[in-house]
């Protein structure tokens, strides 16, 4: 299989024992009812082995539909997918499932989502602070606040459940880039999708996350003044990516090369995933 072949949405690479794990959204199921997530494999980022199912729900799982943005970190000797789900009677958040393998399964690891209980949430990405302290960073969503925001909070060691509660770290309309839309009559609201953190050679700690610009799905790029997720964030001016592609993640390949997988076309069911070459030049990253 190729890149053609795999209808994912949110594409997240982990790169592990010598090999590349792509997990994603599954494109035919993304906005309907979900029965598991996948991996597929490769040792060469060019052909894909075929769908393995690593997440199925137990029989007493409480979502059933929007299994999404699923990315998995190896952290303390095991393996954590970060995943947003919703059901009928409780608003969407990330909850966090474990296992032993990239290959899964995963289970479930937190009690329920570790998001809020009242809020609509999605897309948590996991950051471990210079002093070894774990965050989840996560979008508080748009279809409940209209101007969506990123939101951070802090985990316990073992990222079973939160500590305290979260903290704002930039909205949505606040890069001169940020175009609102109108939805059902509507107007002004601004999405905050994707975030991932990545450190530059500098030492200058970046987001990259999705919005819209200019009616265009899209991937911007934060940066903390602070070097870490307890800053003021500033946003370029300049996008990563304006093509109606985003909702990515940034990987360095076997070889030590830097890329950005994302999904392109931003519209069901064409989207697949598609890699770029990122250079990091100190302080920031561009296309390569």
């Amino acid at each position: 299989m190729t890149f053609n072949d795999i209808h994912v949405r949110d594409p997240f690479i982990l790169v592990d024992g010598g090999k590349y794990y792509l997990y994603g959204s599954r494109g035919p199921e993304t906005w309907g009812k979900c029965t598991g997530l996948d991996v597929y494999v490769s040792e060469d980022m060019e052909t894909w082995s075929e769908a393995v199912e690593v997440f199925t729900p137990p029989a007493d799982f409480w979502s059933d539909f929007n299994f999404w943005a699923p990315e998995v970190h190896a952290y303390k000797g095991a393996y954590y997918m970060f995943v947003s789900f919703k059901s009928d009677t409780r608003r969407r958040g990330t909850q966090i499932l474990k296992a032993e393998s990239p290959m899964g399964p995963f289970v479930p690891h937190s009690n329920g989502p570790v998001t809020p209980e009242e809020w609509e949430c999605l897309d948590g990405t996991l950051y471990v602070a210079p002093d070894g302290k774990p965050y989840m960073v996560f979008c508080h969503e748009w279809v409940q606040i209209k101007d969506g925001e990123m939101c951070a909070i802090e985990l316990t060691e073992d990222l079973s459940a939160p500590v305290g509660k979260p903290f704002l770290l930039f909205r949505a309309s606040d890069p001169v880039w940020a175009s609102g839309f109108e939805d059902e009559g509507e107007k002004d609201n601004y999405v905050t999708d994707g975030p991932f953190l990545y450190r530059t050679q500098d030492g200058t700690l970046l987001m990259i996350w999705s919005s819209f610009a200019q009616n265009a799905y899209c991937e911007g790029i934060a940066y903390s003044d602070n070097g870490d997720i307890t800053g003021s964030w500033i946003h370029d001016e300049r996008l990563l990516f304006a093509e109606d592609g985003g909702h990515g993640m940034i990987f360095k390949t076997l070889e030590g090369e830097l890329k950005f997988i994302f999904h392109q076309p931003n519209n069901s069911p064409n989207e697949r995933p598609h890699v770029i070459s990122l250079k990091d030049v100190g302080n920031t990253i561009y296309e390569a």
